[in-house]
């Protein structure tokens, strides 16, 4: 089984794509990389996953947006349920300039047999895709009190920030089931966090799709037993991991 994470650019800015195999019992990580146009995103996933493959697409991004105005009932949730960890979602609705953009990546996705899946059998081999929000996965996953803010304020601050999600992303990953192991070996992520803005919001996409990524394989492995998920296929919806403070 396969499981693709794509950061997705809501405008026209680079989207971060990593590309995670469930092999021998443990996930491998095969690709971490950035693209810009939506031709290529989907090139890349046309590379990565064959025809008729099994494989999870998990977008970071508003791929079903039902309602004209306000909010949807994923976002509202987001804020009622993640709003003491700063991590509800921004509010999505057709009127905005990212709707068509958002919507139709998820169209090109079903034109290639990926289904939505807000509900699952868990290990069940398919072709799904799935509306994540690496935020409040990231405070579950590491059991956070509230998020790593390394997307907004003083480049120093946002990169001690990101310092601290690569950290956890090593270490701890591996440790949790399905297990990511050997990240800092695999060559595909760098070793040191970047010091410059434009390489650093380049780490930061990359990690941003590796935790998208992961959230997929999440799913896939344990369904709705250890995740959540915010509304449904008529509403939109968020999947999100539970918290690792209960099990």
């Amino acid at each position: 089984m396969k499981f693709i994470g794509i950061d997705l650019g809501w405008k026209s800015q680079p989207s971060g794509l990593c590309y995670l195999e469930f092999i021998d019992g443990q996930l491998q990580l095969l690709d971490l990389d950035r693209k810009e146009a939506i031709a290529d995103i989907l090139n890349w996933i046309d590379t990565c996953v064959n025809p008729e493959e099994p494989a999870i697409i998990a977008v970071d991004a508003p791929t079903l947006i039902p309602n004209a105005s306000g909010s949807r009932l994923p976002d509202k949730l987001s804020h009622k349920n993640f709003g003491k960890y700063h991590a509800g979602c921004y509010p999505a609705n057709l009127g905005l300039p990212f709707a068509e953009r958002t919507v139709n990546f998820g169209l090109e996705l079903e034109t290639r047999g990926f289904a939505h899946a807000p509900t699952i059998e868990p290990q069940t081999l398919g072709r799904y895709q799935i509306e994540v929000f690496p935020h409040p996965a990231i405070v579950h996953f590491f059991n956070l009190e509230r998020i790593l803010k390394y997307k907004k304020g003083r480049l120093s601050d946002r990169r001690l920030e990101l310092i601290k999600l690569y950290n956890y992303i090593i270490n701890t990953l591996p440790t949790l089931e399905p297990p990511l192991p050997s990240l800092e070996f695999c060559g595909l992520i760098p070793s040191e966090i970047p010091t410059t803005g434009a390489a650093l919001k380049e780490t930061e996409d990359k990690l941003d799709s590796l935790i998208c990524s992961y959230v997929a394989a999440h799913w896939w492995y344990w369904g709705e037993q250890r995740n959540l998920v915010l509304g449904d296929r008529t509403t939109g919806y968020i999947v999100i991991p539970k918290s690792y403070r209960v099990r």
